[in-house]
């Protein structure tokens, strides 16, 4: 482990965190909710908000594709995404969901500054985000695809959407610049 780099649970805990929080709105499959949890931890993300019937920690499915993510990062359940929304509009995040939909912004267009805090959420298998949560989001995120089915599992697109926004803020970030990973 001490090979790896890698943090124990009190330091991740105790780390400076990026300011970007997942929402989950009505994800049926605890695996999918597991593996967000993992990315979360991977990138070291604020928070997850669980909303809706999706479910919560402990739960045995959650725990097998978390690998112990649902032990270090931070995560809240609401009743609702609005709920989820209003919170974080109140502590200055801009949300976004994670929709293809009239007028969203692809994945690439994005622009991030480093300390810009950022939400971003993320809807059911099936059915997406609700329309009542998008309209209450400051914007839709679209990731291109180019093949013919034009979707993605939640647990991939959280990857892809999570990575590209912390990608972003570290290439903002000077020190990251003057200091590459490897270098």
């Amino acid at each position: 482990m001490n090979e790896l780099n890698r943090k124990s649970v009190e330091e991740f805990k105790q780390s400076d965190k990026t300011p970007l929080i997942a929402v989950l709105e009505n994800i049926r499959s605890a695996y999918n909710v597991g593996s967000v949890f993992r990315t979360a931890d991977a990138f070291l993300l604020e928070a997850i908000y669980i909303t809706g019937y999706t479910c919560i920690p402990p739960h045995k499915e959650i725990k097998k594709t978390a690998l112990g993510a649902e032990d270090t990062v931070a995560w809240k359940h609401f009743k609702n995404a609005g709920e989820a929304i209003k919170r974080l509009k109140e502590d200055g995040y801009k949300v976004y969901a994670v929709e293809q939909a009239v007028n969203s912004l692809m994945l690439q267009e994005l622009t991030v500054g480093t300390n810009e805090k950022i939400a971003v959420i993320f809807g059911n298998e099936v059915t997406g985000v609700e329309q009542e949560t998008i309209r209450q989001c400051d914007g839709c995120i679209e990731i291109p695809q180019l093949g013919m089915k034009h979707s993605l599992n939640i647990a991939t697109a959280a990857g892809v959407v999570l990575w590209e926004i912390v990608r972003r803020k570290l290439l903002t970030t000077p020190t990251a610049v003057e200091n590459p990973v490897g270098g």
